[in-house]
């Protein structure tokens, strides 16, 4: 489901029935007044209000108008939420996390479309993005870690950016309650890329992945980004690099935690996210 396209049509449409009600049948119903009060003696305050009476279908449009074009420059201009749906931003985002995500960080964009209409800044290195999966109407979140012109070298677990290894330093081993398989026992790294310190995790056995490991330059207009999660994500080491026009904003903060419906939500973890 296109939210952002279906928010657009409400806003549109209950827009044009408001239009329509003042420009055209407000002065009709208002003239029907006056031809009543001209034609009769004694006033009946009942019709006068019939006439006067909006319909019920452009009273409701009239009246969720203001409601959905409010929504429609927040979430479009200012912030949107989103939930994590999957584990490959671990440990910096868990499953269930809801977030908040600058819409105008990297520069005004029309809804839907996506097309920047006015600079502000764009991605920088380490930054956690939201944006949509290329060939796909999908909203991911990975770390942006290249961008246009570096080259991004990835080897026995190992980041590269322009040929300098990425400084970690090792935190702690943990075991993933409730998982299983080759993912359960991991390492975290604080990781340093630029001046942005995160955590970052790798499972102890992970099988390889074809794609995993390569070396790529990263073409104008364009974003290298990888999940924290780094032996369970799909990103840019499978199907390259995210497009500027793609970009949703800045991931900046978590707001709640909330991973099933069947239990109380959680604010122990809010806060910004590095």
């Amino acid at each position: 489901m296109n939210f952002p396209l279906i928010l657009v049509l409400l806003v549109f449409g209950t827009g044009l029935i408001y239009l329509v009600d003042v420009l055209v049948l407000l002065p009709r119903r208002r003239l029907a007044v006056e031809q009543y009060r001209t034609t009769v003696k004694a006033e009946d305050q009942e019709v006068v209000a019939g006439l006067q009476k909006e319909p019920v279908g452009i009273e409701t449009a009239k009246s969720v108008f203001p409601v959905l074009f409010i929504v429609l420059v927040l979430r479009s201009f200012l912030y949107e939420p989103f939930q994590i749906p999957s584990g490959s931003m671990k440990p910096t985002l868990d499953i269930g996390d809801f977030i908040l995500v600058n819409k105008f960080a990297y520069g005004i964009r029309l809804p839907v479309i996506g097309t920047k209409v006015i600079e502000v800044g764009d991605p920088q290195r380490g930054d956690v993005m939201v944006f949509i999966k290329p060939g796909d109407d999908i909203n991911f979140i990975k770390r942006v870690i290249g961008l246009p012109g570096d080259t991004i070298k990835y080897k026995d677990k190992k980041l590269y950016i322009n040929g300098e290894q990425i400084e970690e330093q090792f935190i702690t081993r943990r075991t993933d309650v409730g998982a299983s398989g080759p993912y359960k026992e991991f390492k975290v790294f604080e990781e340093s890329i630029a001046e942005n310190k995160h955590t970052i995790r790798r499972a102890l056995v992970a099988p390889s992945k074809n794609g995993e490991e390569g070396e790529w330059v990263v073409p104008k207009g364009h974003y290298f980004v990888m999940g924290d999660n780094r032996d369970n994500s799909n990103d840019s080491r499978f199907w390259k690099f995210v497009p500027d026009e793609n970009i949703v904003g800045k991931a900046v903060a978590i707001w709640m935690h909330w991973p099933k419906w069947t239990q109380l939500p959680s604010f122990k973890h809010n806060g910004a996210i590095n």
